[in-house]
Protein backbone atom coordinates (compact mmCIF):
# COMPACT_ATOMS: atom_id res chain seq x y z
CA UNK A 1 0.00 0.00 0.00
CA UNK A 2 0.76 3.53 -1.12
CA UNK A 3 -0.09 6.70 1.49
CA UNK A 4 -1.36 9.42 -0.79
CA UNK A 5 -2.09 13.25 0.32
CA UNK A 6 -5.30 14.84 -1.71
CA UNK A 7 -4.12 17.97 -1.34
CA UNK A 8 -2.02 19.78 1.40
CA UNK A 9 -3.98 19.37 4.55
CA UNK A 10 -6.34 17.62 3.17
CA UNK A 11 -7.16 14.25 3.84
CA UNK A 12 -4.67 11.12 3.76
CA UNK A 13 -5.04 7.46 1.73
CA UNK A 14 -4.06 4.52 1.18
CA UNK A 15 -3.77 3.30 -2.02
CA UNK A 16 -3.35 -0.26 -3.34
CA UNK A 17 -0.95 -0.61 -6.32
CA UNK A 18 -3.23 -3.09 -7.67
CA UNK A 19 -6.19 -1.14 -7.93
CA UNK A 20 -7.44 2.26 -9.67
CA UNK A 21 -5.01 4.96 -9.33
CA UNK A 22 -6.52 8.66 -7.89
CA UNK A 23 -7.03 9.89 -10.85
CA UNK A 24 -8.47 13.36 -11.95
CA UNK A 25 -11.92 12.31 -13.23
CA UNK A 26 -12.92 12.06 -9.46
CA UNK A 27 -11.17 14.87 -8.03
CA UNK A 28 -13.28 17.21 -10.81
CA UNK A 29 -15.81 14.94 -9.67
CA UNK A 30 -16.09 15.37 -6.47
CA UNK A 31 -16.31 18.95 -7.02
CA UNK A 32 -18.84 19.15 -9.30
CA UNK A 33 -22.20 18.74 -7.34
CA UNK A 34 -23.43 21.55 -4.93
CA UNK A 35 -23.89 20.46 -1.61
CA UNK A 36 -26.59 22.98 -0.26
CA UNK A 37 -29.37 20.98 1.23
CA UNK A 38 -27.71 17.40 1.12
CA UNK A 39 -28.12 16.07 4.56
CA UNK A 40 -27.63 12.31 2.73
CA UNK A 41 -25.52 11.16 -0.21
CA UNK A 42 -24.55 8.13 -2.07
CA UNK A 43 -21.41 7.17 -3.49
CA UNK A 44 -22.01 3.79 -6.11
CA UNK A 45 -18.82 1.89 -7.05
CA UNK A 46 -16.65 3.62 -4.38
CA UNK A 47 -13.57 2.41 -4.70
CA UNK A 48 -11.17 3.53 -2.56
CA UNK A 49 -13.57 6.45 -1.27
CA UNK A 50 -11.94 9.12 -2.56
CA UNK A 51 -15.19 10.64 -4.04
CA UNK A 52 -16.71 10.50 -0.77
CA UNK A 53 -13.50 11.85 1.34
CA UNK A 54 -13.79 14.89 -1.17
CA UNK A 55 -17.41 15.58 -0.77
CA UNK A 56 -17.15 14.97 2.88
CA UNK A 57 -14.19 17.73 3.16
CA UNK A 58 -16.60 20.45 1.28
CA UNK A 59 -19.64 19.76 3.96
CA UNK A 60 -19.39 18.74 7.63
CA UNK A 61 -22.63 17.80 7.78
CA UNK A 62 -23.40 15.44 5.13
CA UNK A 63 -23.54 11.94 5.06
CA UNK A 64 -22.54 9.43 2.69
CA UNK A 65 -23.26 5.81 2.22
CA UNK A 66 -20.22 4.19 -0.13
CA UNK A 67 -21.04 0.97 -2.01
CA UNK A 68 -18.50 -1.21 -3.55
CA UNK A 69 -18.80 -4.14 -4.88
CA UNK A 70 -14.94 -5.59 -4.42
CA UNK A 71 -14.49 -6.99 -1.53
CA UNK A 72 -10.30 -5.56 -1.29
CA UNK A 73 -11.56 -2.41 -2.44
CA UNK A 74 -14.20 -2.25 0.21
CA UNK A 75 -11.86 -3.06 3.29
CA UNK A 76 -9.51 0.07 1.62
CA UNK A 77 -12.23 2.61 1.29
CA UNK A 78 -13.24 1.67 4.93
CA UNK A 79 -9.87 2.00 6.30
CA UNK A 80 -9.31 5.35 4.67
CA UNK A 81 -12.56 6.65 6.11
CA UNK A 82 -11.64 5.65 9.94
CA UNK A 83 -7.71 7.38 9.11
CA UNK A 84 -9.62 10.51 8.19
CA UNK A 85 -12.01 10.49 11.63
CA UNK A 86 -15.15 10.16 8.84
CA UNK A 87 -16.62 6.85 10.57
CA UNK A 88 -19.49 8.67 12.25
CA UNK A 89 -20.55 10.40 8.88
CA UNK A 90 -19.14 7.83 5.97
CA UNK A 91 -20.53 4.21 5.88
CA UNK A 92 -19.45 1.47 3.57
CA UNK A 93 -20.92 -1.28 2.31
CA UNK A 94 -19.25 -3.98 0.46
CA UNK A 95 -22.62 -4.51 -1.88
CA UNK A 96 -23.63 -5.02 -5.60
CA UNK A 97 -25.25 -1.54 -6.08
CA UNK A 98 -27.71 -3.51 -8.31
CA UNK A 99 -29.32 -5.45 -5.35
CA UNK A 100 -30.12 -2.01 -3.32
CA UNK A 101 -33.56 -1.35 -2.79
CA UNK A 102 -35.57 1.78 -1.34
CA UNK A 103 -36.27 0.13 1.57
CA UNK A 104 -33.31 -0.82 3.25
CA UNK A 105 -30.99 2.37 1.65
CA UNK A 106 -33.50 4.79 1.77
CA UNK A 107 -33.90 8.53 -0.08
CA UNK A 108 -30.76 10.12 -0.97
CA UNK A 109 -30.38 13.92 -2.02
CA UNK A 110 -27.15 13.11 -4.20
CA UNK A 111 -25.83 10.27 -5.59
CA UNK A 112 -22.20 10.44 -7.18
CA UNK A 113 -20.24 7.68 -9.27
CA UNK A 114 -17.57 7.55 -11.91
CA UNK A 115 -18.48 4.59 -13.46
CA UNK A 116 -16.45 1.97 -15.38
CA UNK A 117 -17.45 3.01 -19.34
CA UNK A 118 -15.09 0.49 -21.03
CA UNK A 119 -17.02 -2.21 -22.80
CA UNK A 120 -16.22 -5.86 -20.96
CA UNK A 121 -12.60 -7.17 -22.20
CA UNK A 122 -12.12 -3.90 -23.63
CA UNK A 123 -7.56 -2.97 -23.13
CA UNK A 124 -4.61 -5.45 -21.70
CA UNK A 125 -4.76 -4.10 -18.08
CA UNK A 126 -4.28 -7.41 -15.99
CA UNK A 127 -5.60 -6.57 -12.40
CA UNK A 128 -8.64 -7.27 -11.48
CA UNK A 129 -8.96 -4.20 -9.11
CA UNK A 130 -8.88 -2.19 -12.32
CA UNK A 131 -10.67 -4.83 -14.59
CA UNK A 132 -13.71 -3.96 -12.67
CA UNK A 133 -13.21 -0.41 -12.22
CA UNK A 134 -12.53 0.35 -16.29
CA UNK A 135 -14.60 -2.26 -17.78
CA UNK A 136 -18.79 -2.98 -17.40
CA UNK A 137 -18.06 -7.04 -15.95
CA UNK A 138 -19.99 -6.05 -13.47
CA UNK A 139 -22.15 -3.47 -13.74
CA UNK A 140 -23.39 -1.39 -17.08
CA UNK A 141 -24.41 2.05 -17.22
CA UNK A 142 -27.67 1.13 -17.94
CA UNK A 143 -28.35 -0.52 -14.21
CA UNK A 144 -26.15 2.15 -12.80
CA UNK A 145 -28.64 4.88 -14.04
CA UNK A 146 -31.59 2.28 -12.72
CA UNK A 147 -29.97 2.03 -9.30
CA UNK A 148 -29.23 5.61 -8.98
CA UNK A 149 -33.23 6.56 -10.11
CA UNK A 150 -34.77 3.92 -7.30
CA UNK A 151 -32.48 5.28 -4.77
CA UNK A 152 -33.19 8.88 -5.11
CA UNK A 153 -36.10 10.89 -3.92
CA UNK A 154 -38.19 12.56 -6.47
CA UNK A 155 -36.19 15.60 -7.23
CA UNK A 156 -32.33 13.97 -5.90
CA UNK A 157 -29.42 14.50 -8.15
CA UNK A 158 -27.45 12.54 -9.73
CA UNK A 159 -23.80 13.42 -11.02
CA UNK A 160 -21.26 11.38 -12.65
CA UNK A 161 -17.99 12.01 -14.81
CA UNK A 162 -18.16 10.24 -18.45
CA UNK A 163 -16.27 10.35 -21.56
CA UNK A 164 -17.13 12.72 -24.25
CA UNK A 165 -16.82 10.22 -27.12
CA UNK A 166 -19.54 7.95 -25.45
CA UNK A 167 -21.75 11.01 -24.30
CA UNK A 168 -24.83 10.53 -26.53
CA UNK A 169 -25.31 7.11 -24.87
CA UNK A 170 -25.01 8.79 -21.32
CA UNK A 171 -27.40 11.26 -22.05
CA UNK A 172 -30.17 8.53 -23.92
CA UNK A 173 -29.68 6.24 -21.12
CA UNK A 174 -30.39 9.15 -18.04
CA UNK A 175 -33.60 10.01 -19.68
CA UNK A 176 -34.38 6.42 -20.01
CA UNK A 177 -34.06 6.06 -16.37
CA UNK A 178 -36.26 9.40 -15.46
CA UNK A 179 -32.74 11.48 -14.52
CA UNK A 180 -33.16 14.93 -16.67
CA UNK A 181 -29.71 16.24 -17.51
CA UNK A 182 -29.71 19.65 -15.82
CA UNK A 183 -26.07 20.80 -15.87
CA UNK A 184 -23.33 20.04 -18.32
CA UNK A 185 -20.01 20.93 -17.88
CA UNK A 186 -16.88 19.48 -20.73
CA UNK A 187 -13.20 19.13 -19.48
CA UNK A 188 -10.79 20.06 -21.69
CA UNK A 189 -6.94 19.15 -21.10
CA UNK A 190 -6.06 22.58 -22.67
CA UNK A 191 -7.82 25.71 -24.99
CA UNK A 192 -8.47 24.71 -28.35
CA UNK A 193 -7.87 20.67 -27.26
CA UNK A 194 -11.28 18.17 -27.87
CA UNK A 195 -13.03 18.07 -24.76
CA UNK A 196 -12.25 14.40 -22.97
CA UNK A 197 -14.76 14.06 -20.70
CA UNK A 198 -17.71 15.74 -19.37
CA UNK A 199 -19.48 16.30 -15.87
CA UNK A 200 -23.11 15.34 -15.84
CA UNK A 201 -26.09 16.32 -13.21
CA UNK A 202 -29.12 14.93 -13.58
CA UNK A 203 -32.54 15.29 -11.47
CA UNK A 204 -34.79 12.88 -11.34
CA UNK A 205 -37.93 13.56 -12.79
CA UNK A 206 -36.67 16.90 -13.54
CA UNK A 207 -38.46 19.09 -16.37
CA UNK A 208 -36.29 19.01 -19.89
CA UNK A 209 -33.98 22.03 -20.18
CA UNK A 210 -29.80 21.30 -19.65
CA UNK A 211 -27.53 24.08 -19.26
CA UNK A 212 -24.17 24.27 -20.38
CA UNK A 213 -21.42 25.72 -18.49
CA UNK A 214 -17.93 27.31 -19.93
CA UNK A 215 -15.35 23.98 -20.13
CA UNK A 216 -13.01 23.47 -17.57
CA UNK A 217 -9.74 24.14 -18.55
CA UNK A 218 -6.90 22.40 -16.80
CA UNK A 219 -3.85 23.60 -18.11
CA UNK A 220 -2.54 27.22 -19.14
CA UNK A 221 -0.59 27.32 -22.64
CA UNK A 222 2.52 26.99 -21.07
CA UNK A 223 1.52 23.64 -19.48
CA UNK A 224 0.94 24.82 -15.94
CA UNK A 225 -2.25 24.38 -13.88
CA UNK A 226 -5.22 27.31 -14.13
CA UNK A 227 -6.31 29.07 -11.24
CA UNK A 228 -9.72 26.98 -11.51
CA UNK A 229 -7.55 23.52 -11.12
CA UNK A 230 -5.52 24.90 -8.47
CA UNK A 231 -8.24 25.80 -6.68
CA UNK A 232 -10.01 22.48 -6.94
CA UNK A 233 -6.76 21.06 -5.63
CA UNK A 234 -6.75 23.32 -2.72
CA UNK A 235 -3.57 24.26 -4.11
CA UNK A 236 -4.46 28.20 -3.88
CA UNK A 237 -7.81 29.75 -1.76
CA UNK A 238 -10.82 30.85 -3.61
CA UNK A 239 -10.88 34.44 -4.41
CA UNK A 240 -13.41 36.20 -1.95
Amino acid sequence: MEDFLLWPGGPSMEVSPDAEPVCTDSVLLGHFPSLNGVSRAADLGAGSGILSLILASRSETVHIDLVELDEAAAALARRNVERNGLDLRLTVYNRDLRTLREAEMGRYHLIVSNPPYFATGAGSDPAEERRNARQERTCTLEELADSASRLLGDGGRFALVYPCGKLSRALVTLTGARLEPKRLRLVQARTGRAPSVALIECRKNGRPGVRVEPALILKNPDGTDTGETRRIYRLEQEEL
